[in-house]
């Protein structure tokens, strides 16, 4: 947990202030007593009205002291811990924004986002409670050391009992901790049955699953809720240890103290002050009990953040990496073989194509035969185990991240769409895109018209996921997202599968005018997009099958053919 106040850094000035008014208000408090007891023995005893006045004023000033102190004190505490707050989900998105996919596999979206919410704002609920941390143990030792000032007999009671309860307080925790951090990890598995329920509602209502979605999302707060229980269980027998042992002291300081007072070995305000000062440290010892009962989930919650920040994305910029230049982009898979983390098989295996600049290089295969998984290693969403894949002649581990994927305009699988305009959407890829480049792209895309139908065209807002439109919709929004970009390198990956034929026909005429000279990799299932390519890829198994032509293809791989006739009849085929 300590790792992460180094965050504090900047906060130096407001933390240093915090400490001295918390100990300036701790020291104030501590005061009053004696002053109390001195009105009692001196101005009350000897029925001095002027000495109770003139002491009654020193106490308010002190109380009104303390006051402020705890005011200013409060104030820049709020600051202190919301900034805080704010600099370390900052630091931990920014952090995530660097992982590659293997480290968003390792963790999890929804624990991800657990962490960065609930976790931090555990962590951040400490920082509030610095004031207790500060003003808890001053006013316990202070207490302790005025209340045997006052009368070091008497004093022997509260020494006996402080022991007694720290051991009960150590007990308390050493079994609440490990359950801390088991119900991190409980919400954990409440969001991502909720995250999952969300997502895929229309599936769920589809498949009438309603129900069991219900009963896995109770399972899960259940399990939440009977854990959360036992730990509260366990942390609610520290505060009437503490009331019972400290009525106990109190009872005795009482008995005790009036046989010092009857032998005259103390005076009745000392006492009122000594039971002031139990009264103090009582309080003390309760602020300590919240104190520890927020460290340990604050503690287990550190650790999980900590996680994510002591994790090291596999793909990262080398010292020597060099920029793409923006130029024709030829690529070259060179015997490439990848499996993913944790997978008996590889993915793909020695994989070995040209894709040439001006040309279209198309991907067929069945479900599994490694399609998405050429595109996701030339994104470098993951790093190849064996071979090489080069653009240019240049090793893709050899160039800058950023530069590599500025070079490419990416139309995923499943079209993904962001909150904001139409024209937000389609500038995604380059922000500096005019409205004369984007309403292009748009007709490029074949997204004119729909927009245009649309009741503010290209300012109509969209909603989360752009749910308010279809799926071709979507899909052609995405393209032009790509086509905005003008890349050196188009990446259709699946991306007309929602497109009817007569509007597949038209994209692809307009994109093949529009991207003459970038290197275009269009990933397929339906034959009729990829006829005309200059190149097919086959894949079977993770395997090339054939590459050529459609008609070379035709007449040598199997594999082709038997999707072919899966597909078109024979006079489509002729």
């Amino acid at each position: 947990m300590f790792k992460l106040f180094r965050l504090l850094n900047p906060y130096k000035v407001s933390v240093t202030a915090i400490i001295a008014l918390m100990l300036l208000q701790s020291l104030s408090q501590l005061y009053l007593p004696t002053l109390l007891s001195d009105i009692v023995d001196v101005g009350v005893l000897n029925g001095d009205v002027a000495y109770i006045l003139r002491y009654g004023a020193y106490m308010l000033l002190v109380a009104m002291g303390a006051m402020v102190c705890v005011m200013i004190a409060s104030y820049l505490l709020a600051r202190t811990a919301t900034g805080f707050g704010r600099d370390l989900r900052r630091k931990l998105f920014s952090h995530v924004e660097s992982f590659s996919l293997n480290e968003f596999d390792k963790v999890g979206t929804s624990s991800l986002i657990t962490r960065t919410t609930n976790d931090i704002a555990q962590v951040q609920q400490v920082i509030v409670m610095m004031r207790m941390f500060i003003g808890a143990p001053t006013m316990l030792i202070g207490g302790v050391i005025m209340a045997t000032y006052k009368d070091a007999h008497l004093a022997i009671v509260l020494i006996a009992v402080i022991p007694i309860l720290a051991l009960a307080i150590i007990g308390i925790m050493s079994k609440g901790l490990p359950l801390f951090k088991v119900l991190q990890v409980k919400i954990d598995a409440i969001n991502l049955v909720l995250r999952e329920n969300l997502t895929g509602i229309r599936v769920i209502r589809a498949f009438n699953r309603s129900g069991h979605e219900q009963t896995k999302f109770e399972k899960a707060n259940l399990d939440y809720t009977q854990t959360a229980i036992k730990v509260n269980t366990i942390m609610a027998t520290m505060m009437p240890i503490m009331m019972l042992v400290f009525n106990l002291g109190i009872v005795v300081i009482l008995w005790y103290g009036g046989i010092r007072i009857d032998s005259q070995q103390m005076q009745i305000g000392d006492l009122m002050a000594f039971i002031q000062y139990a009264m103090q440290i009582m309080f003390s010892m309760f602020m300590m009990t919240m104190i520890f009962m927020m460290i340990p989930r604050a503690s287990a919650s550190s650790g999980r953040i900590n996680e994510v920040l002591a994790l090291t994305s596999t793909i990262h910029n080398t010292k020597e990496a060099k920029t793409l230049p923006s130029d024709q982009a030829a690529i070259e898979f060179k015997h490439v073989t990848f499996s993913y983390p944790g997978a008996e098989q590889p993915a793909i295996r020695d994989i070995s194509f040209r894709a040439e600049p001006g040309e279209v290089t198309a991907i067929i295969g069945g479900t599994g035969s490694g399609k998405t998984t050429l595109i996701n290693l030339l994104l470098r969403f993951y790093d190849v185990n064996e071979g090489s894949i080069t653009i240019d002649g240049h090793s893709l581990p050899t160039l800058k991240i950023d530069s590599l994927r500025q070079q490419i305009g990416y139309v995923p699988q499943k079209a993904a769409l962001f909150s904001g305009t139409v024209a937000d959407n389609i500038r995604f890829g380059r922000e500096s895109a005019t409205e004369e480049e984007i309403q292009q792209a748009a007709q490029t895309a074949q997204a004119a018209d729909f927009i245009a139908e649309l009741k503010d065209g290209y300012q109509s807002i969209l909603a989360q996921g752009g749910t308010n439109l279809s799926g071709g919709q979507k899909q052609r929004l995405a393209i032009a997202r790509a086509l905005a970009r003008k890349p050196e390198i188009y990446v259709f990956d699946d991306s007309f599968s929602a497109l009817d034929f007569k509007t597949d026909a038209k994209l692809r005429a307009a994109l093949k005018a529009e991207t003459a000279q970038a290197t275009k990799i269009i990933v397929a299932q339906r034959v009729s997009t990829i006829m005309d390519a200059n190149r097919i890829i086959v894949l079977e198994d993770g395997r090339i099958a054939g590459i050529g032509t459609h008609a070379e293809l035709m007449s040598t791989c199997g594999v082709y053919q038997e999707i072919v006739a899966s597909q078109l009849s024979e006079e489509e085929i002729a």
